[in-house]
């Protein structure tokens, strides 16, 4: 099974700052930084999302709703339940980053691509995805508030204005952007009979170096938390017994939503297409979400916090990677070319992924 290269380079900043912790100015430095890269991914992130491809999915509500009970309700119920694990097979740091793992928005990407790869519908992971993540961004802290309360720094005064100066105006302004660009866009063509240029075209054309940015900003959060963690002294607490039980626990948890966003979609009588999109959207969590969120949250004591969330996010990548290839060789019913597409239909999908 493939190992995601991205996971290599994150594994490798854990080494760094195992071996060069940052430390007095250089730890004030990496925590301003660190900082401004978090407000900076919740930019993009606003700035990325079409408003308009999230008011077309909200005509299919059934699926999203299902995807962000899923990921909002059931995997926190389960992340409840190993509570009971502790302290047997899981130490209590290492359950509160298992709980606070189940409490933070699905993918995006990985989960339109294993769709994508598994013919399902398409457009339905992308609106799922993005619904997951913009809801995420004010349910995942009140959650953390109350579920972990204390461990997650309490949901103070002071943690409020930190979760909406860090993550929440960063995206609308991003949103703001993104809408003035185009309003911007079309009275140019009006006037002049020209194309403006838009916020969300830029950020298409240049998606790449985009995503490099993304991705590095992610591991300077990384290194800033595992660093205190390092000064602090708290890998202290974790030995091999303890990251393989929490590993069998990750794994019983994913399996678990695996079967149930399958079946439940079909009891929930769902087309094959959208069970797909149910599977791969409502079974797995964001590490590009939940790292900076847990940055804000637990502060001093984020990295055993986000360790569960490394681990998952691996595993889900491999196990999904090849459930979306026997997917892909599934029978597929047979489609009569004269009949008119319907919203639910593949002729419809890739419609909607071309105009997408």
């Amino acid at each position: 099974m493939p190992i995601d290269p991205y996971i290599l380079l994150l594994l490798g900043t854990v080494g760094l700052a195992a071996l060069l912790p940052a430390r007095g100015t250089g730890a004030d430095i990496a925590s301003g930084a660190s900082t401004a890269a978090i407000a900076f991914l919740f930019f993009l992130y606003g700035a990325r999302l079409s408003t308009r491809e999230a008011l077309d999915g909200l005509k299919h509500w059934r699926l999203h709703t299902t995807v962000l009970a899923c990921t909002f309700v059931v995997f926190p119920l389960l992340g409840l339940a190993a509570r009971g694990l502790v302290p047997v097979l899981l130490t209590h740091p290492l359950y509160q980053g298992l709980l606070f793992l189940t409490l933070v928005p699905s993918t995006v990407q990985s989960s339109i691509a294993f769709t994508s790869i598994a013919r399902g519908n398409v457009p339905a992971a992308i609106c799922a995805g993005s619904f997951s993540s913009l809801a995420g961004i004010v349910i995942t802290p009140l959650l953390a508030a109350a579920l972990l309360g204390g461990d997650a720094g309490g949901f103070s005064a002071d943690s409020v204005v930190k979760i909406v100066l860090q993550l929440l105006v960063p995206f609308l302004a991003g949103q703001v952007l993104r809408r003035c660009g185009i309003e911007g866009g079309r009275a140019k063509r009006v006037e002049q009979g020209g194309g403006g240029r838009r916020v969300g075209g830029f950020i298409t054309r240049h998606k790449k170096v985009l995503g490099y940015v993304d991705r590095a900003s992610i591991l300077l959060v990384v290194y800033t938390a595992f660093s205190e963690g390092m000064v602090q002294g708290i890998w202290h607490q974790v030995s091999a017994a303890r990251l393989g039980a929490l590993l069998a626990v990750e794994a019983v948890i994913l399996a678990v939503m695996l079967t149930l966003t399958w079946y439940g979609g079909k009891a929930l009588r769902f087309d094959r297409e959208d069970r797909i999109a149910i599977q791969f959207a409502g079974s797995k969590k964001s590490l590009a979400s939940g790292l900076p969120m847990a940055s804000v949250l637990f502060g001093a004591h984020a990295s055993l916090a986000v360790l569960p969330l490394m681990l998952f996010h691996q595993m889900q990548l491999m196990v999904c990677a090849v459930i979306a290839k026997r997917r892909a060789r599934d029978p597929q019913p047979e489609v009569i070319e004269t009949a008119a597409p319907t919203a639910g239909s593949r002729t419809a999908v890739g419609t909607a992924t071309r105009s997408g």
